[in-house]
């Protein structure tokens, strides 16, 4: 017997646990929750996904897999590197339009650093930001838009102040 085609893909459905986790949290939602967003069974979220646990790793896991096709995707939207830099460190607002959204996502930060299973995907998500980062300023350097520098720094530099405003914005609204 054949299973059943998927009428909605993986990845509509991490869309919408990203949406439902803006809304809720990441203690707070029920796979019911997800399951109502996207239109399927919460039966339908544990068969492919296992758990809530299940769910949201594979949420961190697309994250660390998109990090490259969004570099390269602004890239190619932006020929000149630091019009892409700034493009790339602002990208993170799109997923936020409130301060309340805000607190969801760090509330799922506080997973992502106090469990290993999550803090290794986070760990690798921010390696391949950083290495993002660096290249579009080696990029910078190597067409003179940029001085020589120590562009590995100044990529953690970008990281730290992208990931900063936007807390900062929460903040002071």
């Amino acid at each position: 017997m054949t299973p059943r085609p998927r009428t909605i893909p993986d990845e509509a459905i991490l869309e919408a646990t990203g949406r439902v986790i803006g809304q809720l949290g990441p203690a707070r939602f029920t796979l019911a929750d997800v399951a109502t967003e996207v239109g399927l069974s919460p039966a339908t979220l544990v068969q492919r996904f296992g758990s809530k646990r299940g769910l949201l790793l594979a949420l961190a896991g697309s994250s660390v897999a998109s990090v490259d096709a969004c570099f390269g995707g602004i890239r190619a939207a932006h020929p000149d590197p630091l019009d892409a830099l700034l493009a790339a460190a602002t990208d993170m607002t799109r997923h936020v339009g409130s301060p309340e959204e805000m607190a969801n996502h760090l509330a799922f930060l506080q997973i992502d650093l106090s469990d290993p299973d999550f803090h290794r995907l986070a760990l690798e998500n921010n390696r391949r930001i950083l290495r993002g980062y660096r290249a579009l300023l080696d990029e910078a350097v190597a067409v003179g838009e940029l001085a020589p520098c120590d562009t590995p720094r100044l990529a953690r530099a970008v990281g730290a102040l992208a990931g900063g405003s936007l807390i900062a914005w929460a903040i002071l609204r």
